[in-house]
Protein backbone atom coordinates (compact mmCIF):
# COMPACT_ATOMS: atom_id res chain seq x y z
CA UNK A 1 0.00 0.00 0.00
CA UNK A 2 1.82 3.22 -1.00
CA UNK A 3 1.66 6.23 1.37
CA UNK A 4 2.20 9.77 0.11
CA UNK A 5 4.42 12.32 2.71
CA UNK A 6 4.41 15.87 2.08
CA UNK A 7 6.36 18.02 4.32
CA UNK A 8 7.28 21.52 4.84
CA UNK A 9 10.39 23.51 6.73
CA UNK A 10 12.32 26.43 6.82
CA UNK A 11 16.30 26.25 7.06
CA UNK A 12 17.06 28.55 10.30
CA UNK A 13 19.83 31.22 9.76
CA UNK A 14 22.14 28.34 12.01
CA UNK A 15 22.56 26.98 9.53
CA UNK A 16 24.58 29.15 6.90
CA UNK A 17 27.37 27.91 5.17
CA UNK A 18 25.82 23.73 6.08
CA UNK A 19 25.84 21.72 3.27
CA UNK A 20 22.17 21.20 2.49
CA UNK A 21 22.25 17.16 2.65
CA UNK A 22 23.55 17.67 6.34
CA UNK A 23 21.28 20.42 7.07
CA UNK A 24 18.30 17.71 5.76
CA UNK A 25 19.28 15.14 8.04
CA UNK A 26 19.04 17.70 11.18
CA UNK A 27 15.25 19.22 9.58
CA UNK A 28 14.34 15.83 9.17
CA UNK A 29 15.44 13.33 11.53
CA UNK A 30 13.09 10.98 10.73
CA UNK A 31 14.63 9.68 7.78
CA UNK A 32 18.27 8.35 6.75
CA UNK A 33 20.59 10.26 4.75
CA UNK A 34 20.89 8.22 2.22
CA UNK A 35 16.98 8.33 1.82
CA UNK A 36 17.27 12.35 1.72
CA UNK A 37 19.96 12.59 -0.44
CA UNK A 38 18.12 9.76 -2.97
CA UNK A 39 14.77 12.16 -2.42
CA UNK A 40 17.48 15.49 -3.61
CA UNK A 41 18.72 13.55 -6.83
CA UNK A 42 14.88 12.50 -7.91
CA UNK A 43 13.66 15.93 -7.66
CA UNK A 44 11.04 14.88 -4.36
CA UNK A 45 12.77 17.58 -2.13
CA UNK A 46 12.84 21.34 -3.39
CA UNK A 47 14.45 24.44 -2.14
CA UNK A 48 12.53 27.50 -2.81
CA UNK A 49 10.78 25.46 -5.42
CA UNK A 50 14.46 24.21 -6.94
CA UNK A 51 16.25 20.97 -7.44
CA UNK A 52 19.76 21.40 -6.09
CA UNK A 53 22.63 19.41 -5.64
CA UNK A 54 23.20 17.60 -1.67
CA UNK A 55 26.49 19.47 -1.48
CA UNK A 56 25.35 22.97 -2.10
CA UNK A 57 25.64 24.99 0.72
CA UNK A 58 22.59 26.92 2.01
CA UNK A 59 21.65 30.40 3.37
CA UNK A 60 19.72 29.97 5.47
CA UNK A 61 15.85 31.33 5.12
CA UNK A 62 15.36 28.78 2.39
CA UNK A 63 11.85 26.96 1.93
CA UNK A 64 11.91 23.02 1.85
CA UNK A 65 9.41 20.95 0.42
CA UNK A 66 9.10 16.70 0.79
CA UNK A 67 7.13 15.24 -1.64
CA UNK A 68 6.96 11.77 -2.44
CA UNK A 69 5.05 8.44 -2.25
CA UNK A 70 6.50 5.51 -0.23
CA UNK A 71 6.21 2.42 -2.31
CA UNK A 72 5.91 -0.85 -1.65
CA UNK A 73 9.24 -2.26 -0.75
CA UNK A 74 9.59 -5.67 -1.71
CA UNK A 75 5.60 -6.55 -3.10
CA UNK A 76 6.05 -9.39 -0.40
CA UNK A 77 2.16 -11.06 -0.14
CA UNK A 78 0.43 -10.42 3.14
CA UNK A 79 -0.55 -13.80 4.87
CA UNK A 80 -3.14 -14.97 7.58
CA UNK A 81 -0.12 -16.64 10.06
CA UNK A 82 -0.94 -16.32 13.61
CA UNK A 83 1.26 -13.91 15.83
CA UNK A 84 2.38 -13.82 19.33
CA UNK A 85 2.58 -9.78 20.12
CA UNK A 86 3.85 -9.43 23.06
CA UNK A 87 3.08 -5.39 22.94
CA UNK A 88 2.10 -2.83 20.75
CA UNK A 89 1.38 0.70 20.08
CA UNK A 90 1.56 3.61 17.20
CA UNK A 91 4.99 3.08 16.97
CA UNK A 92 6.17 -0.10 17.62
CA UNK A 93 5.67 -4.04 17.66
CA UNK A 94 7.03 -6.65 19.58
CA UNK A 95 6.38 -9.99 18.88
CA UNK A 96 7.82 -13.80 20.45
CA UNK A 97 8.76 -15.44 17.47
CA UNK A 98 8.30 -19.42 17.67
CA UNK A 99 11.02 -21.80 16.30
CA UNK A 100 10.48 -22.88 12.76
CA UNK A 101 9.00 -19.55 11.51
CA UNK A 102 11.58 -17.73 8.84
CA UNK A 103 11.89 -13.83 9.81
CA UNK A 104 12.03 -12.60 6.14
CA UNK A 105 11.18 -13.97 2.52
CA UNK A 106 14.16 -14.81 0.91
CA UNK A 107 15.58 -17.86 -1.42
CA UNK A 108 14.09 -20.79 -0.50
CA UNK A 109 11.58 -19.20 1.87
CA UNK A 110 9.10 -16.82 -0.37
CA UNK A 111 6.40 -17.03 1.75
CA UNK A 112 4.87 -18.16 4.68
CA UNK A 113 7.48 -15.94 7.28
CA UNK A 114 7.71 -13.68 9.89
CA UNK A 115 7.03 -10.53 7.80
CA UNK A 116 4.34 -12.02 5.68
CA UNK A 117 2.15 -12.54 8.98
CA UNK A 118 3.18 -8.79 9.69
CA UNK A 119 2.26 -7.48 6.69
CA UNK A 120 -1.63 -8.82 7.45
CA UNK A 121 -1.52 -7.85 10.62
CA UNK A 122 -1.11 -4.12 9.52
CA UNK A 123 -0.56 -3.28 5.63
CA UNK A 124 1.29 -0.16 6.01
CA UNK A 125 4.27 -2.24 7.01
CA UNK A 126 4.78 -2.76 3.24
CA UNK A 127 6.21 0.56 2.82
CA UNK A 128 8.94 0.08 4.87
CA UNK A 129 12.35 -1.58 4.66
CA UNK A 130 11.59 -5.50 5.30
CA UNK A 131 8.00 -4.99 6.44
CA UNK A 132 9.54 -2.86 9.55
CA UNK A 133 11.58 -5.41 10.96
CA UNK A 134 15.13 -4.44 12.33
CA UNK A 135 16.42 -7.18 13.45
CA UNK A 136 16.05 -11.22 12.85
CA UNK A 137 16.31 -14.81 14.38
CA UNK A 138 17.51 -17.68 12.87
CA UNK A 139 14.22 -19.67 11.51
CA UNK A 140 15.10 -22.36 14.40
CA UNK A 141 15.82 -20.08 16.93
CA UNK A 142 12.54 -18.25 19.15
CA UNK A 143 12.10 -15.11 20.92
CA UNK A 144 11.78 -11.56 21.16
CA UNK A 145 11.89 -9.05 17.67
CA UNK A 146 11.21 -5.70 17.23
CA UNK A 147 9.38 -4.12 14.36
CA UNK A 148 9.06 -0.37 13.31
CA UNK A 149 5.38 0.50 12.29
CA UNK A 150 6.88 4.27 11.17
CA UNK A 151 9.55 5.22 9.24
CA UNK A 152 10.38 7.53 12.82
CA UNK A 153 10.73 4.72 14.45
CA UNK A 154 12.38 2.41 12.25
CA UNK A 155 15.56 4.91 12.45
CA UNK A 156 15.10 5.02 15.33
CA UNK A 157 15.76 1.87 16.25
CA UNK A 158 18.11 0.83 13.67
CA UNK A 159 20.33 3.42 15.53
CA UNK A 160 19.84 1.88 18.71
CA UNK A 161 21.35 -1.19 17.13
CA UNK A 162 24.28 0.46 15.46
CA UNK A 163 24.87 2.22 18.81
CA UNK A 164 24.65 -0.84 20.92
CA UNK A 165 21.74 1.01 22.83
CA UNK A 166 19.15 -2.18 22.34
CA UNK A 167 19.76 -4.56 25.21
CA UNK A 168 19.03 -8.61 24.37
CA UNK A 169 19.28 -11.31 26.31
CA UNK A 170 19.07 -15.00 25.70
CA UNK A 171 18.95 -18.19 27.32
CA UNK A 172 20.39 -21.47 25.98
CA UNK A 173 21.64 -24.94 26.89
CA UNK A 174 25.99 -25.65 25.90
CA UNK A 175 26.75 -28.85 25.48
CA UNK A 176 29.62 -29.67 27.65
CA UNK A 177 30.38 -28.27 31.83
CA UNK A 178 31.12 -24.85 31.58
CA UNK A 179 33.20 -23.96 34.58
CA UNK A 180 32.17 -20.11 34.52
CA UNK A 181 31.40 -17.07 31.91
CA UNK A 182 33.07 -14.76 30.03
CA UNK A 183 33.40 -12.97 26.90
CA UNK A 184 34.19 -13.48 23.73
CA UNK A 185 35.64 -11.13 21.59
CA UNK A 186 36.46 -12.95 17.59
CA UNK A 187 35.19 -11.39 14.29
CA UNK A 188 32.97 -13.13 12.16
CA UNK A 189 32.26 -13.47 9.01
CA UNK A 190 31.18 -16.02 5.99
CA UNK A 191 32.84 -19.38 6.38
CA UNK A 192 36.15 -19.42 3.67
CA UNK A 193 34.88 -22.77 2.28
CA UNK A 194 31.03 -23.54 3.54
CA UNK A 195 28.97 -20.44 2.22
CA UNK A 196 26.04 -21.64 4.29
CA UNK A 197 27.70 -20.77 7.46
CA UNK A 198 29.25 -17.97 9.19
CA UNK A 199 32.91 -18.47 10.91
CA UNK A 200 35.32 -16.23 12.89
CA UNK A 201 37.79 -15.04 10.53
CA UNK A 202 40.53 -12.25 10.65
CA UNK A 203 38.79 -9.30 8.55
CA UNK A 204 35.33 -10.28 9.77
CA UNK A 205 33.09 -7.85 11.32
CA UNK A 206 33.32 -7.09 15.27
CA UNK A 207 31.19 -9.73 17.18
CA UNK A 208 31.16 -9.24 21.19
CA UNK A 209 29.47 -12.03 22.83
CA UNK A 210 28.73 -12.13 27.22
CA UNK A 211 27.46 -15.11 29.25
CA UNK A 212 27.21 -15.95 32.50
CA UNK A 213 26.53 -19.38 34.27
CA UNK A 214 22.71 -20.34 34.69
CA UNK A 215 22.90 -24.12 36.00
CA UNK A 216 24.83 -26.89 35.68
CA UNK A 217 23.89 -29.90 34.42
CA UNK A 218 25.39 -33.57 33.78
CA UNK A 219 26.90 -32.98 29.75
CA UNK A 220 25.53 -29.94 30.00
CA UNK A 221 24.75 -25.74 31.09
CA UNK A 222 22.44 -23.59 31.45
CA UNK A 223 23.71 -20.08 30.03
CA UNK A 224 22.37 -16.30 30.24
CA UNK A 225 23.96 -14.59 27.30
CA UNK A 226 24.18 -10.78 26.38
CA UNK A 227 24.92 -9.41 23.38
CA UNK A 228 27.27 -6.13 22.33
CA UNK A 229 26.59 -6.97 18.71
CA UNK A 230 23.97 -8.77 16.51
CA UNK A 231 26.11 -11.02 13.54
CA UNK A 232 24.42 -13.65 11.66
CA UNK A 233 24.38 -17.11 13.83
CA UNK A 234 26.95 -14.98 16.14
CA UNK A 235 25.96 -16.89 19.30
CA UNK A 236 26.23 -20.19 18.16
CA UNK A 237 29.31 -19.52 16.21
CA UNK A 238 31.21 -18.19 19.56
CA UNK A 239 29.71 -20.47 21.31
CA UNK A 240 31.04 -23.55 18.96
CA UNK A 241 34.57 -21.46 19.35
CA UNK A 242 35.20 -22.43 22.38
CA UNK A 243 34.00 -25.92 22.25
CA UNK A 244 30.98 -25.30 24.10
CA UNK A 245 28.31 -25.38 20.88
CA UNK A 246 24.51 -24.92 21.90
CA UNK A 247 22.55 -28.09 22.58
CA UNK A 248 20.42 -29.97 19.13
CA UNK A 249 22.47 -27.35 16.76
CA UNK A 250 22.50 -28.72 13.34
CA UNK A 251 24.68 -26.17 11.95
CA UNK A 252 27.62 -25.94 14.70
CA UNK A 253 26.89 -28.40 17.03
CA UNK A 254 28.99 -31.46 17.85
CA UNK A 255 28.10 -35.13 17.36
CA UNK A 256 24.73 -36.53 19.26
CA UNK A 257 25.94 -38.18 22.75
CA UNK A 258 23.69 -39.08 26.24
CA UNK A 259 24.52 -37.97 29.85
CA UNK A 260 25.22 -41.31 31.64
CA UNK A 261 22.48 -42.77 32.98
CA UNK A 262 19.97 -40.86 31.15
CA UNK A 263 16.15 -41.84 31.76
CA UNK A 264 14.01 -42.96 28.90
CA UNK A 265 12.44 -39.76 29.08
CA UNK A 266 15.11 -37.75 28.86
CA UNK A 267 16.36 -39.42 26.14
CA UNK A 268 13.66 -39.51 24.22
CA UNK A 269 13.33 -35.34 24.84
CA UNK A 270 17.21 -35.12 23.84
CA UNK A 271 16.58 -37.28 20.58
CA UNK A 272 13.44 -35.26 19.35
CA UNK A 273 15.09 -31.84 20.28
CA UNK A 274 16.39 -31.21 16.68
CA UNK A 275 17.21 -27.33 17.11
CA UNK A 276 19.69 -25.01 18.88
CA UNK A 277 18.53 -24.76 22.53
CA UNK A 278 18.27 -20.82 21.97
CA UNK A 279 15.37 -18.24 22.59
CA UNK A 280 15.69 -14.69 23.09
CA UNK A 281 14.18 -13.57 26.74
CA UNK A 282 14.69 -10.37 26.90
CA UNK A 283 14.63 -6.71 25.05
CA UNK A 284 15.25 -3.74 26.28
CA UNK A 285 15.15 -0.04 24.15
CA UNK A 286 14.04 3.23 23.94
CA UNK A 287 11.22 3.79 22.86
CA UNK A 288 11.23 5.75 19.53
CA UNK A 289 8.73 8.71 20.85
CA UNK A 290 8.39 8.71 24.93
CA UNK A 291 12.43 8.11 25.20
CA UNK A 292 11.99 6.13 27.96
CA UNK A 293 13.05 2.46 28.57
CA UNK A 294 10.54 -0.11 27.83
CA UNK A 295 11.69 -4.03 28.25
CA UNK A 296 9.84 -6.99 27.21
CA UNK A 297 10.24 -10.60 28.20
CA UNK A 298 8.76 -14.30 26.58
CA UNK A 299 8.79 -17.28 28.04
CA UNK A 300 10.71 -20.22 27.29
CA UNK A 301 8.70 -22.50 25.19
CA UNK A 302 7.62 -25.81 26.45
CA UNK A 303 10.17 -27.68 24.89
CA UNK A 304 13.31 -26.23 25.63
CA UNK A 305 11.73 -25.77 29.57
CA UNK A 306 10.99 -29.44 29.47
CA UNK A 307 14.40 -30.44 28.63
CA UNK A 308 15.53 -27.82 31.33
CA UNK A 309 13.42 -29.37 33.91
CA UNK A 310 14.58 -33.15 33.07
CA UNK A 311 17.89 -32.15 32.73
CA UNK A 312 17.85 -30.87 36.45
CA UNK A 313 16.27 -33.92 37.57
CA UNK A 314 18.92 -35.97 36.14
CA UNK A 315 21.68 -33.91 37.77
CA UNK A 316 19.30 -34.34 41.33
CA UNK A 317 19.24 -38.10 41.09
CA UNK A 318 23.05 -38.82 40.20
CA UNK A 319 24.39 -36.72 42.34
Amino acid sequence: MDKHIELNAIIGEEHEGQRLDKTLALLFPDFSRSQLKAWLEDGSITVDGKSLRPREKVKGGESILLNTTLEDRDNWEAQAIDLDIIYEDDDILVVNKPIGLVAHPGTGNSDSTLVNALLYHHPDLSCLPRGGLVHRLDKETSGLLVVAKTLAAHKHLIDQLQTREMGRKYVAIACGELTGGRKIDEPLGRHPTQRTKQAIVVDGKPAITHFRIGERFMGNTLINIKLETGRTHQIRVHLASINHPLLGDPLYGRRFSLPKKASAELIEALRAYRHQALHAKTLTLIHPTTNEEVSFEAPIPEDFQNLIELLREHKKNND
